[in-house]
This record gives C-alpha cells, sequence and structure tokens, in this order.
C-alpha cells in the first residue's frame, strides 16, 4: 500500500546514503491396511473375506454383527475427517465473504469498526501516524467481538522512514534505503525484532512490509515512484538478502509480515494510487524483481501482497486483478501457499481498470486472492457491507466458485494460525 504523503525529517537515519554497504560480511502402510480391514467391515453386517486383505485383515476382523464405533476406530482416522475446508464448507456465504475483508479504522478510534468485527471481518488496517498509548487495551476490546474468538488480523504499515504508524509506541526504523546502504542483514533483523515485539504488545499482529522492490532511484517516493527510499536497494541479492532478514526480524517479534509489491514495482511508470500505473516488461522482471519473492518464499513468507499495476507481458488488469499474475506466476510457477492479500482497491489504477471497490473485490477473489484492502474514507460500514454482498452475489450467480471462497477464508484462518476442529 502506498501513503502518501512522506515524511522527510532529514535526520541521519531518515537520510540513506548510497555512499556505501557496511563493510560487515552478508550473510501409512502397516497402519492403513488394518484401518482399511477395519472399515471394510463397518455397518455391513459381514466383514471383508479375509481372502481380500490377507492374513492381517483375517485375524483383525470385527465380528460381522458389530460395527465399529468411531472410538473403536481411534483418534487419528476420526480426526482426520475435519479439516478447515470441511468446517467452514457447513458456513454461510456472507460469513465466508467477511473474513476476507479487511476493513479500515483510524488507530486512534478502533471502536468505530466493533460492528464489522462482529460480523466476521477477517482484520481491520489500522491508519494514522501516532497511535493511542492505550492501543493495546482498545484492541484487546475489539477482539472480543470476533466470532467463535476465532481471531482478527490486526495490520499497519510500519516500514521505517516515513512510512511508520505507530513509531511512538514502538520505536522509529529508518527508510530502508538507509538500512541497506548502512546496516548488514543481522543488523536489520535485530532492529527490526525490537519493533515488533512492541507491536505484538500493542495487539498489532500483521505488518505490511517488507517492501522488496528493487529500486535504486534514491529519491523520496512520490505521485510518480512509488518506491525510492521504501526500497532496500537497486541490487536485487541486497533486496532478496535484507528482506528476508526483515521478514526474519517480524516473525521474531511474533508479527506476520506482508512481503510487498508482487511482481515488483520498481521502475514502475507512475504510483497505482493516483493513476494507472504499469511495471517493468515481465521479461525483465523475471530476472530482476522476481527473486526477493522466490527467496522470501523460500524463507518461509506467510503473506504477500500483490500490487494494482499492470505487468506487461501477463495481460491488460492491474495484477491484483490478475489470474496469470496470482494463479498461474505466484500460486502456481512460484509454488507460494501463504496468504495473498491485494493492494488497496481504492487505488485511481483500479477504477481507472473500470471497477468498483466491490466488483475488484470479486474478481480479485477470482483471481486467487484471500484478502482484500480498501482505504479509510467514505462510509467504511457501508463500503465493507457492499464488498460482502458483491461477494455473496457473484457466489449465489456462478460467476465466483464456492470452493475459492472457502480456500481464500482457509488461508486467513491458517495465517492465524486457526484450527477449526480443535
Amino acid at each position: 500500500m502506498n501513503v502518501l504523503p512522506y515524511r522527510d525529517d532529514r535526520s541521519e537515519t531518515a537520510r540513506p546514503w548510497r555512499a556505501g554497504r557496511a563493510t560487515n560480511a552478508r550473510r501409512l502402510s502397516t497402519a492403513a491396511a488394518v484401518a482399511a480391514v477395519l472399515l471394510a467391515g463397518c455397518g455391513t453386517g459381514t466383514p471383508k473375506a479375509a481372502a481380500h486383505s490377507g492374513d492381517l485383515g483375517a485375524s483383525l476382523a470385527p465380528p460381522a454383527a458389530r460395527p465399529l464405533s468411531s472410538a473403536f476406530l481411534g483418534p487419528d482416522l476420526t480426526a482426520a475427517a475435519c479439516t478447515n475446508s470441511t468446517k467452514l464448507a457447513g458456513w454461510s456465504n456472507r460469513r465466508l465473504a467477511m473474513l476476507t475483508i479487511a476493513v479500515p479504522v483510524s488507530e486512534t478510534s478502533v471502536s468505530d469498526v466493533v460492528s464489522e468485527v462482529g460480523a466476521g471481518a477477517g482484520g481491520v488496517l489500522l491508519f494514522g501516524s501516532k497511535a493511542p498509548s492505550d492501543l493495546g487495551s482498545r484492541l484487546t476490546a475489539l477482539k472480543s467481538h470476533v466470532p467463535g474468538h476465532l481471531g482478527l488480523l490486526v495490520m499497519t504499515d510500519e516500514e521505517g522512514g516515513g512510512i511508520q504508524r505507530m513509531a511512538n509506541l514502538v520505536g522509529s526504523l529508518p527508510w530502508p534505503a538507509y538500512m541497506g546502504t548502512h546496516w548488514t542483514p543481522a543488523q536489520i533483523q535485530q532492529n527490526v525484532t525490537k519493533v515488533a515485539t512492541k507491536m505484538a504488545a500493542a495487539q498489532v499482529n500483521m505488518d505490511l512490509a517488507p517492501v522488496v522492490d528493487v529500486d535504486g532511484s534514491n529519491v523520496a517516493p512520490s505521485r510518480t515512484n512509488p518506491d525510492g527510499w521504501r526500497s532496500f536497494s537497486g541490487s536485487t541479492s541486497v533486496v532478496s538478502e535484507d528482506g528476508v532478514a526483515y521478514m526474519n526480524g517480524l516473525r521474531a517479534g511474533h508479527v506476520i509480515p506482508v512481503v510487498k509489491h508482487f511482481p515488483g514495482l520498481g521502475g514502475s511508470s507512475y504510483n497505482s494510487d493516483f493513476g494507472p500505473a504499469h511495471t517493468l516488461p515481465w521479461s525483465t522482471l523475471q530476472k530482476v524483481a522476481i527473486p526477493p519473492f522466490t527467496a522470501a518464499i523460500k524463507a518461509g513468507a506467510p503473506a504477500i501482497m500483490v500490487s494494482n499495476n499492470i505487468v506487461p507481458g501477463l495481460g491488460t488488469n492491474p495484477a491484483s486483478l490478475s489470474p496469470t499474475d496470482i494463479h498461474d506466476v505466484l500460486r502456481g510457477k512460484l509454488g507460494f501457499k501463504g496468504l495473498v492479500v491485494t493492494d488497496s482497491l481504492s487505488a485511481k489504477a483500479i477504477s481507472a481498470a473500470g471497477f468498483s471497490v466491490p466488483a475488484a473485490a470479486v474478481q480479485a477473489l477470482r483471481s486467487g486472492a484471500d484478502m482484500v484492502l480498501f482505504d479509510l474514507g467514505g462510509n467504511v460500514s457501508s463500503q465493507t457491507s457492499s464488498i460482502a454482498s458483491a461477494i455473496t452475489n457473484a457466489v449465489a450467480g456462478g460467476r465466483l466458485a464456492r470452493s475459492r471462497l472457502i480456500d481464500a477464508a482457509g488461508h486467513v484462518l491458517a495465517v492465524r494460525h486457526v484450527n477449526l476442529c480443535s
């Protein structure tokens, strides 16, 4: 998510000079057979002939008139019948839809979205620049409204430099470009962990960071350049290394990282928040921009944000609304199995592509995204309801497979480590 205006305090730690990088070095056979034999006799009144199961089956076959109980089968066999997906299949489409929505709210008035959280919203996205000192207790109160107490993704943009929402509570980080120039990966991880630990203490459990776009422009981010100092470096290898370090720092502090902005915004034609934008050609991105995402995925990235830029060579829709970008490339080619989050669907690039926010949410889910984001502004309650209705109507009308909606909801629960069967 690209947020302007950006703060430029021109302090030593806010200004990433490119004078030089720090010199530190960067761096079930038998058991299945038994179960099959046992199950073969269930409810039939006559056990399967021993000739079909061998001597083992003959010796363990149950009495013909005594069907097996689930207790006899044991916990492993009965538990296997329950998964989050089987549980979610019993949910209403509306409840499933709500789980795929992250609702925006001001960090100074989180109680404003109590009704949305109570209706099952999967997450909340905090906006602001100075968090209240009692944010933790306010968020704890908000989480008490989650149906079934299944947890809530509380996310924010805490990148460093001019993109920080709660530095007054958790401490400040310099622009990523400064980190990339002056800090080793170990130092990045250590400093990020300190901030993440305080974020978690304030009940914020997801950070829309790190940015792993490769951009060496060394300028402040702007309407024409979405990255600039938000990028660790113009070097693919440096961004790969530092991005994983930042990601691991968040995880060590018990905050879920969201690696962004797939498939890479470095060299983009414009900032998609303010209008249509395209990335460098796909042929270039594969060599320059994709490796940091590949590195993050190999290191266990739990979530990835997809950008709103069009990728020349992969289609004409913004990446966040493109099945080619998400299903084929991110899920297929790169093998990512975690949570896929959209960048803000309130972006001008989305409306310029002919989509309202609710329509874009449906298209994003159809393309393989699991959770949709939109900006604070207007009537959030009405917007949330419109998005949920668009999703449920799409399922009812056959434009969005219910199985895809269940899959998306499953990814939201998975990243929160929620087990509906426990």
